[in-house]
């Protein structure tokens, strides 16, 4: 199997354009492409999974253990003919120090061996680019650059300049994509809009695979890929089912779910159950554990609150089995949501939680987490790995016990977090592994 990893050297340079319009491009040529997503993002891989034909998977050196993320891309690369993997952020941002274990896109293709793709944002410079691609073949010896793709390009004689000083430096120019406005997606505060709220979304990955088959030789790009395989991993899944049979809400408001969480729990023989709160409906009473996920609850604040049905089937529910809420599931699970507008909502009240919207601020990074008590995400003392990303302020917390003790990835000091109050449970933390 081929594989490679796009990268950049910072956030909003093009990684996102080149990856979906690369899988895009090469499932339509027939080949089968295995999409994987470096770092913790629930948004990008839903649009891989669009793109490829195929559901994709994150890959974390900071919170999963050298064995989950191989297993996972074992699991990801069989019957692919190419794994095509889109980093996080620049190419070597992480935490930490330790080697291997800080997040960054650079641990995932040193630790699966992939060649990495840089993108370049040409805006403002020319045989200045060059200086950036050296300094990224060398800064990482673990990394070998397979080629670079120039994005933004201004004008014929930009992309000449760009292109003569790179491949002197032994460099190959894969491709040259023009400013262009209409490949872009549309964003909103947490990232790109959805993909399953994206209308025309088969109508813009066309657009991007032909804008890509214009502008990057695919052939080339693929013959200097090497066959890879990821190293041995372990079998067991990154966060075992919290139940045989899980109502899991999913509808706009509820979207934040890892793919590897869901395809971990079928293999085990857990059956997910979705309903839409949106749409009314209620958890399955037969299931075993409810999940709300995080999401955009703050977008349909009033929608939920006069889902008298779904409200009072999740307080029924509430009363007998075990109910788990992440991020916008937290909140919901709560007193009252106040929106961007100042007005409050009434949620589910089966926790003291109160968040506002209106009063944002942003809440950013990795969480690792110790449980205090059993419950959906495993037994008491249990070790969590996750990340926190919300712009919810919390104005109350009511009496009801934390979850768990979190600490951050910069050496915070410790602190309970989250709440649970009998059966419910919830917290601002996205659960992506168990470690211990």
């Amino acid at each position: 199997m081929k594989g490679f990893l796009i990268a950049s050297v910072r956030s909003g340079a093009g990684k996102t354009t080149v990856s979906l319009g690369l899988m895009a491009a090469l499932a339509r040529q027939g080949l089968k492409v295995a999409p994987a997503k470096c770092g913790p993002d629930y948004i990008d891989p839903a649009f891989h999974a669009a793109a490829a034909g195929r559901p994709g998977v994150n890959l974390d050196s900071w919170a999963m253990t050298p064995a989950q993320v191989a297993g996972l891309a074992t699991r990801q690369a069989e019957g692919a003919d190419v794994l095509v993997a889109e980093g996080l952020m620049g190419l070597f941002d992480g935490v930490g120090h330790e080697i291997g274990r800080t997040g960054s896109s650079a641990d995932i293709a040193a630790a699966l061996g992939l060649k990495v793709l840089l993108v370049l944002d040409v805006t403002g410079q020319s045989t200045s680019a060059a200086a950036v691609a050296l300094g990224a073949r060398l800064l990482d010896p673990r990394l070998t650059i397979l080629g670079v793709v120039l994005n933004r390009v201004g004008s014929e004689r930009h992309r000449r300049l760009c292109t003569e000083a790179i491949e002197a430096l032994g460099l190959a120019v894969l491709g040259a994509l023009p400013r262009e406005a209409t490949v872009e997606l549309p964003e909103r505060h947490l990232g790109l809009v959805q993909a399953e709220e994206t209308g025309d979304l088969r109508h813009r990955l066309e657009g991007l695979a032909d804008f890509v088959e214009r502008h990057i030789d695919i052939d080339r790009l693929i013959g200097l890929c090497d066959d890879v395989a990821p190293p041995p991993g372990g079998d067991a899944p990154p966060l075992p089912p919290p139940g045989q049979r899980i109502a899991l809400a999913r509808d706009a408001a509820f979207s934040f779910v890892y793919p590897h969480h869901l395809a971990a729990w079928r293999t085990a023989g857990a059956e997910i159950l979705p309903f839409s709160p949106l749409a009314g409906e209620v958890p399955d009473p037969t299931a075993d554990v409810c999940w709300l996920p995080g999401g955009y609850p703050e977008l349909y604040a009033g929608v939920l609150a006069a889902a008298d049905g779904f409200l009072a089937g999740l307080r029924a529910f509430a009363a007998a089995k075990p109910v788990h809420g992440e991020c916008g599931g937290y909140m919901v699970l709560g007193q009252g949501l106040v929106d961007a507008g100042g007005t409050c909502h009434v949620m589910a009240g089966l926790l003291g939680l109160e968040t506002s919207y209106e009063k944002r601020r942003l809440h950013l990074g990795y969480r690792r987490a110790k449980l205090f008590s059993d419950g959906p995400l495993g037994p008491a003392g249990a070790m969590l790995t996750g990340h926190e990303f919300h712009y919810a302020t919390i104005l109350a917390t009511g009496d009801d016990a934390p979850l768990a003790e979190v600490t951050d990835a910069h050496g915070g000091a410790p602190a309970p977090d989250g709440s649970r109050r009998g059966r419910v449970s919830g917290s601002f933390f996205h659960v992506i592994a168990r470690t211990e």
